[in-house]
């Protein structure tokens, strides 16, 4: 069990109240919105499933699990999956979205737990968001696996949250939305657990072409 305090804090990093600006991003939603790819909640609830199993999330989770081991004893192995993740962002919009809220996180971690080492954590660095939430996740002893189903959640909620904006959906089926996916959530937490390294991949190009489009499209109300 997550001991209240850890608890607390996990609900503080998952929080749309974080200063990171995860509310400015849509991740290609609002191209396939415009072009009419999703109209409803069912197709907003199908990409979410989707992404879940096979797209680019599934994989970051996985990678995050790798950079809280690593943060154990092994700073240097957090660093090579920050550049591992850093090499497999398709597009430059989805890299600079990581990039920048990374180390919008860090630079609050730094202002929240001043007597932490914070030596080779360089606000020079491109640190990918997954590998600062790690890092945030071993600060406030969070476990890893409710690490990875806040970091899932809290994607998945600012991604519904985009959709009832976009689309546009009530708020109670945003709301219903985000609670038909606990159970893809944790069985794609579950799966990151135990995932081998040769196992590292995802199928992510409809994404992909959707982050491509945003970076070039006319009219937009989230960050490119």
């Amino acid at each position: 069990m997550v001991d209240s305090t850890a608890l607390l804090t996990l609900l503080q990093l998952t929080s749309p109240a974080l200063p990171v600006g995860a509310y400015s991003y849509s991740e290609g939603l609002e191209t396939l919105v415009d072009r009419g790819a999703i109209s409803s909640a069912a197709d907003l609830q199908t990409w979410l499933i989707e992404s879940l199993e096979f797209g680019s999330i599934s994989m970051e989770v996985a990678i995050l699990i790798r950079a809280y081991r690593a943060l154990e004893g092994d700073r240097f192995g957090a660093i090579y999956w920050n550049h591992w993740l850093s090499a497999t962002r398709e597009t430059a919009e989805l890299q600079q979205q990581s990039w920048q809220m990374g180390r919008s996180l860090l630079k609050l971690l730094q202002d929240l737990y001043p007597a932490a080492d914070w030596s080779g954590w360089s606000m020079a660095e491109n640190w990918n968001l997954a590998i600062v939430f790690a890092l945030a996740a071993r600060l406030a002893q969070i476990d890893e696996y409710t690490a990875a189903l806040g970091y899932l959640h809290s994607w998945a909620s600012n991604l519904v949250s985009a959709g009832v904006k976009l689309i546009p959906l009530g708020q109670t089926a945003g709301q219903q939305s985000i609670l038909q996916l606990a159970a893809p959530i944790a069985d794609c937490a579950d799966r990151a657990l135990n995932l081998p390294d040769d196992r590292l991949f995802c199928c992510s190009w409809g994404l992909a072409l959707a982050s491509m489009a945003h970076e070039t499209q006319y009219s937009r109300l989230f960050r490119s």
